[in-house]
């Protein structure tokens, strides 16, 4: 959604929440989790992005605060079976009801491969899932593996299944090139999904120029690292 007025002119504490901070690295220790995660909530952001592991934590340091807590599900590959990813959404819903908010990985392989009613039911049953508990949606595309066409494809069909975000990228892919959430990517999303679906970009989001450049464009949240938050912001 376009903003009300220009990102230069946002404060800080504003530009915060497009962010979704994330602490999803694997070889973190807790003592990393616990400070990236608190470095999020201090800024003010509007999620910390976790790996489940890690949820019992996020939720200790983010109760009381402005800052949600987002796990990511079949991360960073998508490969997951449909129904361990709808069974884990379940699993976490129940187990953790303060939870609004899941990010999960589509199998970008099948959309690579044009097997799209395999891509579509597997989305769809997620999102009915987490729907069921009254959360929000986010399905990760991994948009480096894919063309325009498949992108457009990929939004077309989250569209269909409800879902509440289409996102670019883990930030974890290897073996492309990294372009991530460039205005370009962004801008086909923005298109193709015409407000049916929010936009979520993550990954290569890393001066100030370039977040403030996606806010103007319309982009309505941003999976940033720690180190690069407070550059995002202003604030470094």
């Amino acid at each position: 959604m376009k903003p009300s007025k220009p990102a230069v002119e946002m404060s800080p504490r504003e530009l915060a929440r497009y962010i979704d901070q994330s602490v999803l690295k694997p070889e973190f220790s807790e003592a990393e989790i616990r400070k990236y995660i608190q470095e999020g909530i201090d800024y003010g952001c509007i999620t910390a992005c976790v790996n489940p592991a890690s949820i019992p934590i996020a939720l200790e340091l983010c109760e009381g605060t402005d800052t949600e807590v987002c796990p990511v599900m079949a991360f960073p590959f998508g490969l997951d079976s449909t129904k361990m990813k709808v069974l884990e959404a379940r699993y976490i819903l129940e187990t953790w009801p303060a939870i609004k908010e899941i990010d999960f990985v589509s199998n970008y392989g099948w959309a690579r491969s044009g097997k799209w009613d395999e891509f579509y039911n597997d989305i769809k049953a997620v999102v009915d899932e987490i729907h069921k508990h009254n959360a929000t949606t986010k399905v990760i595309f991994e948009t480096d593996t894919l063309d325009e066409a498949q992108i457009r494809k990929c939004c077309e069909l989250a569209i269909k299944a409800k879902a509440d975000f289409v996102k670019t990228s883990t930030g974890f892919l290897t073996g492309f090139e990294a372009e991530g959430a460039s205005e370009r990517v962004i801008a086909i999303m923005l298109d193709a999904c015409q407000g049916q679906a929010k936009i979520k970009g993550a990954a290569c989001i890393r001066t100030r120029e370039h977040f403030l450049k996606l806010i103007d464009m319309g982009i309505d949240r941003m999976g940033i690292g720690f180190r690069s938050t407070p550059v995002v912001l202003g604030l470094k």
